[in-house]
């Protein structure tokens, strides 16, 4: 199965018209990474290229467009992969297999490890951390607080609310309050987000980088329950 974090990826390049027997070779190495349960795999076609043979290919030229190049991609666990690596070794008789490190970002969960994690809790003990910025402070081109609540839910973050003010002032003693006519971007934003200690200052770490004007704030806070089911949607 694959998880977040570091991992193996394999890399096989064939001919479109290599065979196995009387199937094509990619269609082989299919097969045999789905018996070996392998996660995924991917199958590119290419439009242009050449080999060893120095002949340029290309789906333009029609005579030539059944040898183009195939790359078949399966990123799984190292003890995953070195499990098919015989196998493939022995069906690819041409071609370049290559097997490099990666790193999984983001990966889609299998239906049964959806329904084990269907409910999550998260009760005592906990860190309430509160994010001040302005309204048009900006980061990378988009809106400062918008680009936080991003990075948030790629870091796997329990939850984020985004408040905007109505009033306030800041160190400029200015008081502001929304009106009609009232400028965007005058009032500041508030994020909050209640985790666990460590995934908190995992947070902070990135914060220190893309909050250069503003507040944030950690305080001790006391989960009395929460409890969230994968079907519920978020309440905005």
């Amino acid at each position: 199965m694959v998880k977040k974090g570091p991992a193996k990826k394999l890399t096989i390049y064939v001919d479109e018209s290599d065979k196995y027997g009387k199937k094509p070779v990619y269609e082989v190495l299919i097969d045999i990474f789905y018996k070996k349960k392998i996660a995924g795999v991917s199958v590119f076609r290419g439009v242009a290229g050449y080999g060893s043979d120095g002949v340029y290919h290309t789906t333009k030229m029609l005579t030539l467009s059944g040898k183009m190049p195939i790359k078949l991609e399966v990123v799984d666990s190292e003890e995953m992969i070195q499990k098919v690596l015989p196998d493939v070794y022995q069906v690819v008789e041409k071609g370049l297999i290559e097997v490099s490190d990666t790193n999984v970002i983001k990966c889609c969960q299998r239906q049964e490890d959806a329904k084990e994690g269907e409910r999550m809790k998260l009760e005592g003990k906990a860190k309430m951390l509160r994010v001040i910025v302005r309204e048009d402070h900006k980061w990378e081109g988009e809106p400062l607080y918008e680009a936080i609540v991003k990075r948030l839910i790629m870091m796997d973050v329990a939850g984020a609310t985004v408040y905007k003010a109505i009033a306030g002032y800041g160190p400029h003693r200015r008081f502001r309050k929304m009106k009609f006519l009232t400028r965007g971007g005058e009032l500041p934003v508030q994020i909050t987000v209640i985790d666990t200690e460590e995934k908190i200052n995992e947070i902070i770490g990135v914060l220190d980088e893309m909050v250069q004007d503003g507040i944030v704030v950690v305080s001790d806070v006391n989960v009395i329950k929460y409890t969230h089911s994968a079907e519920e949607k978020d309440i905005m």
